[in-house]
């Protein structure tokens, strides 16, 4: 199966974070044992550049490292793997960030929302997608997005150049708003939807979604998902997509099992993305867990302001004991040795 073919198909996608020394520096060593271990993991790809990997390496000199180390590893496995380059700027900087990724090869563009009009968002989508295949980002307000209409979505979602959508507005009307521009845009068969709402990952991934247009009805679903959670304990994520898509084929008893999980998956993410403190440890929380599993040396981010906020340490200790059948702690033992190589 090809990248496309699988990311159509729908897969689970981590967004890649940054290893960082104590000295906040790229550890190269790490950040290639992370990627080994999503590989090792059955995640379907890897989303590098995008906000778990930090959007400051956009502009410090890190974003093409980073981009390289991920290819690199993605190369190492004998299947298939979807590669994602977070894109962010303007025309010109979209499109030159877009043309390093494709040269590294990279097979699509996760474009961050810019601070132009919608007009402008829909020029730089358009001018990206001559490079590279476009997957649209609906990212929060709280770590940087901004509200999109549905308008904008049917008018995006209708671009030769888009492929999917990461619906990550953290809200479930704003997510409608999405789905319905889709529905609306004429290309509903050409665009795969994943989650990116941490927030009610399972919710998405087994809802099918009936929109009424003007042509009739149109069925949507969440093939995937690309995630900042996904970015820890990956091989129970995947071990989730694979199990949704199989409820959505009919298998009731799965789909009660996922009914479970899915207040145990989002309790779980509460205390990694710190939603007590409005996201401000999301980041470091996602860091943190790696670190305590041996694959990052440490929870640094870039900015030295940004930690974990009061209490979260705990609250991550009490969800990963409470739901150990949803991390991967013993088989990152087992292959922490093989990935530091």
């Amino acid at each position: 199966m090809s990248p496309l073919e699988l990311f159509t198909a729908g897969c689970a996608i981590p967004a890649h974070p940054l290893a960082l020394t104590a000295d906040r520096k790229l550890d190269e060593q790490r950040q290639r044992a992370v990627g080994r271990y999503y590989a090792a993991a059955g995640a379907g790809g890897m989303a590098v550049g995008v906000h778990t990997t930090q959007f400051p390496i956009h502009d410090n000199g890190m974003l093409r490292p980073v981009l390289e180390i991920a290819a690199e590893v993605a190369r190492e496995t004998s299947r298939s793997m979807v590669m994602v380059a977070g894109v962010q700027g303007g025309i010109r900087q979209a499109v030159a960030e877009a043309r390093q990724a494709a040269g590294l090869g990279y097979h699509m563009a996760l474009l961050r929302p810019g601070t132009g009009s919608d007009d402008e968002m829909i020029d730089r989508a358009r001018a990206v997608g001559e490079v590279l295949p476009v997957i649209g980002f609906y990212l929060q307000p709280a770590v940087g997005g901004r509200a999109l209409s549905r308008d904008y979505w049917q008018r995006f979602a209708a671009l030769d150049g888009v492929i999917g959508i990461k619906v990550a507005p953290f809200d479930r009307y704003r997510t409608l708003d999405v789905l319905h521009g889709v529905a609306r845009s004429g290309r509903a068969d050409k665009v795969a939807l994943y989650t990116g709402n941490d927030n009610n990952i399972i919710g998405d991934l087994i809802t099918p979604y009936e929109l009424k247009t003007g042509d009739g009805t149109v069925t949507l679903r969440f093939v995937g998902g690309l995630l900042g959670q996904f970015a820890v304990w990956t091989k129970a994520a995947v071990e989730i997509v694979e199990m949704a898509q199989r409820a959505s084929a009919g298998d009731t008893t799965v789909l009660r099992r996922l009914m479970v999980l899915d207040g145990q998956l989002t309790d779980a993410n509460a205390a990694l993305f710190d939603v007590a403190h409005n996201f401000h440890g999301c980041i470091a929380g996602i860091n943190e867990v790696l670190a305590r599993q041996g694959l990052l040396a440490g929870r640094w981010c870039l900015d030295p302001h940004e930690d974990m906020s009061p209490g979260q340490a705990d609250e991550i200790s009490r969800v990963a004991r409470d739901y150990r059948h949803l991390t991967d702690d013993a088989f990152i033992a087992e292959n922490l040795a093989a990935w530091m190589r």
